[in-house]
């Protein structure tokens, strides 16, 4: 039985594509304004134009539901039902003409996310999932790859590696040594999007925050694979880090996040 009503998911999709063509729109043409954040991460006026895209759709249709946009706040946030929004998640990408980028907006019930879209403008690619309904890539069915061995395994890793580095380099040491192979792509909007369509196996993320994985998360589960907190738990939006697989490689990686942070 579904979670949420037909209209979420429609409206998911519609806003993640009109805040999409924007970014498209402007990739690597114009003049950014760009800001350093507290956190020292940047944000460009897209990113802002960008969430009041996605944020004037919700509140048109469903407006008492809670908001928790990476650029805006909080709004709403005791609602039973809370939209989690990046509107542009990979910004430092996009700022240097990376095409990794896109809009990641997930909706979550109770602390079960129920409802994901992320949006890839300049791939052109569309991945939905609604709890119980699996994930579907520009409308074909998707689903997590089948290695069963870390040695085999393609990890993508924590691209924000410089905000502790001799811990993550510890750590990403140790994967390396087990694993078949490393990527950083610095977007957990295409991190995400490649685990649950097949392309990785796995994912080490120590800093996320619930922006950039709600949509992912629920794409990823609907796709056949797990997502957790650091420590092995249920994931929620209240954690920040993740670690992600395709099920059958996740007790690995765990064990070597935790025996090497």
């Amino acid at each position: 039985m579904s979670l949420i009503s037909s209209d979420i998911l429609t409206i998911c999709t519609k806003a993640a594509q009109q805040a999409g063509a924007l970014l498209k729109a402007n990739f690597r043409h114009g003049e950014l304004s760009i800001e350093k954040k507290a956190d020292q991460s940047l944000v460009t006026n897209l990113d802002k134009e960008a969430e009041q895209i996605i944020r004037s759709q919700i509140k048109a249709k469903f407006p008492s539901h809670g908001i928790i946009g990476e650029e805006s706040g909080r709004e709403g946030a005791g609602n039973d039902y809370i939209w989690i929004i990046d509107p542009l998640d990979g910004t430092h990408n996009f700022i240097r003409g990376i095409n990794m980028f896109g809009v990641s907006i997930g909706v979550v019930h109770q602390d079960c996310f129920v409802a994901g879209v992320i949006y890839l403008p300049v791939w052109e690619e569309l991945y939905i999932a609604e709890h119980g309904g699996g994930a579907y890539k520009n409308d074909q069915k998707i689903q997590v790859s089948g290695y069963q061995n870390l040695a085999e395994s393609t990890i993508a890793f924590d691209a924000g590696i410089k905000k502790d580095p001799r811990m993550e380099t510890r750590v990403l040491g140790v994967l390396a040594a087990h694993t078949f192979n490393i990527r950083m792509f610095g977007a957990s909007v295409r991190q995400l999007s490649y685990l649950a369509e097949g392309v990785v196996d796995g994912i080490v993320e120590f800093d996320d925050h619930p922006w950039d994985y709600a949509a992912g998360a629920c794409i990823l589960t609907e796709a056949g694979g797990r997502i957790t907190n650091l420590e092995g738990g249920p994931l929620t939006p209240q954690d920040n880090g993740f670690l992600a697989s395709n099920g059958k490689v996740h007790q690995q990686i765990q064990e070597i996040v935790h025996n090497s942070r």
